[in-house]
């Protein structure tokens, strides 16, 4: 449950960014929903080894439990700022996620924050 608020929060893509409720298009290519899901299954692990391989980062997003959306949202905002090195490697684990949107415009929803 920490993981999906995270990702709602624009955390992560994601990872867990995902819960997007975005349509894949059907006359494109590798734009089902399928494709969608296969994608997001590759972000979601991608960000799992990350965090685990990250604890601090991991802390510091499990540390948002209980915390607002709005709350989150700024903290996020301002622990990417302050961490600008975070906020690339966790946007290079999210690009496949990113892809597929721009690739099958399937935008991702506004709350997703400064990673999508």
């Amino acid at each position: 449950m920490l993981v999906r608020n995270l990702i709602s929060a624009g955390i992560i893509s994601g990872a867990m960014l995902i819960g997007s409720s975005a349509t894949a298009a059907a006359d494109e290519p590798n734009c089902t929903a399928g494709d969608l899901t296969q994608v997001l299954s590759g972000v979601n692990a991608g960000m799992s080894v990350y965090l685990f391989t990250h604890p601090d980062v991991n802390a510091f997003f499990t540390g948002l439990k209980g915390k607002s959306r709005d709350e989150m949202r700024t903290a996020v905002s301002n622990y990417l700022q302050a961490n600008p090195d975070v906020r690339d490697q966790i946007k290079a684990v999210r690009q496949p996620a990113a892809d597929f949107r721009a690739r099958c415009d399937a935008p991702m929803p506004d709350d997703m924050g400064p990673m999508g």
